[in-house]
């Protein structure tokens, strides 16, 4: 009789225990998928005799073994406790690939399903890092919510989160594997910086220096640092978990620009999705506009079509050409430059832009099918474009005709010699849209007239729109201080835009912005010019604008530049992408109750 009750006891103890024992399986696959991470990357990243990797191939295949036990345990105790199917057929789906790592780690190659299209293209490196990321993903997805509950400053947090994510790009690029010849660390920290920051200066060959594990490095540091580490790791919580906490919705609400805080986690998902999509649908025309001319062997032409996709939209400006774009295979190509100059805009309009667009679209759309196919009376839906998206939509036009008609004008018998017909239009509206952030170059940059170099300082300086990937102070920046300084002109008193009242708060914004870049640039410049004085002062201040507005485009100096140089460089890149005031309101303590106000008295302005 003692024997029932001792099982029911023990049963019930496991039944209060089954949270605490899941969440320290949990724990377990965390760290077992990150060291196995960790593991993974020295093998990739260092060259290794027969024997290293005979004992790697057995060290995995125990590895995984582990993994699949633990897999195995956590899954009995989801089954018992209730858990969705879908989180239980996905505990089986590892188990099995856990499984088949195993077999291709302890089983001869010959063995496994020989003859068959399995045996060929199985490989047991990928099986096993499919896996390795899948969990690692699922697990840092649940550590992400309980992050999100510490309370520290979002803005403080966002810096980190940029300075971490250049210091392991750093690492990963020293690998001996991730070059051809070696870089030094100086070299690794400003190509990782220039990667996350989205700039594109480089001080090293991208295509000659870095093999193929070190550009993938590169553009996984490009993508990351366009959406943001904040933004992907809490696309992972929304992916993997369905769920998001209060916290992490409050503390995203304001990295993204969302109005509701009821629809931040929706607006990160779209925000990824896009990308995700808008990259494909590029990479797939960039594809269809190059040839074995260009590019000789299938997966070299797949390669290039992925990179420069994600670079472009990413306003990256990063190439694995030596030339640029400028090389000979590639300058006249237009309908690549197009596809180019097409990702370059829509990455650099910024998502809210593109959310209210689709949502004017598709409201339009609604209303044209109900009045064709149903014969009902059109519906007005006053105001989906909002302020912003008017702003930001007619700012860039402006500017990008405004550039792309000076280019023309002043390059047309200089840099746009060798072009004719329509090669001189591409050609020109090339060059008024990639100083827009995009740092993408299809003419010999030094061989630019002085006039069109002051214009592209103005061009960088202003940059692409908020919101998206690009930097500079933002096309909504500009606008404002123009439009503000014509409401002074006229005795306004407010700032009064499309019908709607601007607050006094969004133009201090905009002046404290602009001041702010302006001295950041300023210091950048005296600093470049004190450490390389032999370096001609436009070019230094072309560099100092190009850093800070992670444009990409140089006169030719970056990589002769002197290593105090370098760091000032990286230092003006990542203030450029993280923002200088979003820097000091992370630092500074904010006064949230002003319940008094001082007598008013004014100050002499001219």
């Amino acid at each position: 009789m003692r024997l029932p009750k001792f099982s029911e006891h023990l049963h019930e103890r496991l039944q209060e225990q089954r949270p605490q024992l899941v969440s320290r399986a949990d724990s377990v696959l965390f760290y077992l998928s990150l060291g196995g991470l960790f593991v993974f990357l020295y093998d990739l990243g260092f060259a290794h005799s027969p024997e290293a990797e005979q004992t790697l191939t057995y060290f995995y295949g125990a590895y995984m073994l582990c993994m699949m036990l633990v897999l195995g345990l956590r899954l009995v105790l989801l089954n018992k406790a209730g858990m969705p199917r879908s989180w239980i057929i996905a505990e089986y789906v590892l188990i099995f690939f856990a499984g088949c790592s195993v077999l291709l780690a302890f089983l001869p190659s010959q063995s496994v399903l020989p003859g068959t299209l399995v045996g060929q293209y199985v490989e047991q490196d990928l099986v096993i890092l499919a896996v390795l990321v899948y969990v690692f993903l699922i697990e840092l997805s649940r550590r992400s919510l309980n992050f999100y509950r510490l309370r520290y400053n979002p803005a403080l947090l966002f810096i980190a989160s940029f300075i971490l994510l250049i210091v392991l790009g750093a690492g990963l690029l020293l690998l001996p594997r991730a070059t051809t010849n070696g870089i030094s660390p100086l070299d690794a920290l400003f190509t990782s910086a220039s990667a996350v920051c989205v700039t594109g200066l480089i001080t090293v060959d991208t295509a000659t220096a870095f093999s193929g594990f070190g550009k993938a490095v590169i553009l996984i540091l490009i993508q990351l640092g366009g959406l943001g580490i904040m933004t992907f790791t809490s696309f992972l919580a929304l992916f993997f978990q369905r769920s998001s906490s209060f916290q992490n919705q409050l503390f995203m609400q304001g990295l993204i620009n969302e109005e509701s805080i009821g629809n931040t986690m929706r607006t990160i998902g779209n925000i990824v999705w896009i990308t995700f999509l808008v990259e494909f649908v590029g990479a797939c025309f960039i594809y269809a506009s190059i040839g074995p001319a260009e590019i000789p062997r299938l997966h070299d032409r797949v390669e290039f079509a992925i990179f420069h996709s994600i670079s472009a939209f990413c306003n990256a400006g990063f190439s694995t050409l030596s030339a640029g774009l400028y090389d000979t295979n590639f300058r006249f190509n237009y309908g690549f430059q197009l596809v180019i100059i097409a990702l370059i805009i829509i990455g650099g309009i910024g998502f809210p832009i593109i959310f209210n667009l689709y949502r004017y679209l598709r409201a339009a759309g609604r209303n044209r099918w109900r009045q064709l196919y149903y014969r009902e009376r059109l519906v007005y839906t006053p105001r989906i474009i909002n302020i912003n998206t008017k702003i930001v939509l007619l700012t860039s036009a402006a500017l990008t005709v405004a550039g792309t008609v000076l280019y023309f004008g002043m390059e047309y018998n200089n840099t746009m010699r060798e072009h004719t017909g329509m090669g001189k239009f591409v050609t020109a509206l090339f060059g008024g849209v990639t100083p827009r952030t995009a740092g993408f170059n299809t003419v010999d940059m030094a061989q630019l007239t002085m006039p069109l170099v002051l214009i592209y300082l103005l061009l960088m300086w202003i940059g692409a729109s908020p919101g998206s990937t690009g930097g500079g102070i933002k096309t909504t920046t500009f606008a404002l201080a123009l439009l503000n300084i014509y409401s002074i002109a006229r005795g306004k008193e407010r700032l009064e835009i499309f019908g709607r009242h601007v607050p006094a708060k969004s133009v201090q914004q905009a002046f404290a912005v602009m001041m702010l870049s302006s001295l950041v640039i300023g210091v950048a410049i005296l600093l470049i010019k004190y450490f390389d004085p032999a370096i001609p002062l436009a070019q230094v201040a072309f560099e100092a604008f190009s850093a800070y507005s992670t444009v990409g485009l140089t006169l030719g100096i970056t990589g002769g530049l002197s290593a105090g140089s370098k760091l000032v460089v990286i230092v003006t890149m990542f203030l450029g992408r993280v923002g200088t005031f979003t820097l000091i309101a992370g630092v500074v303590t904010k006064i949230n109750d002003q319940n008094y106000r001082y007598p008013s008295e004014n100050i002499i302005i001219t």
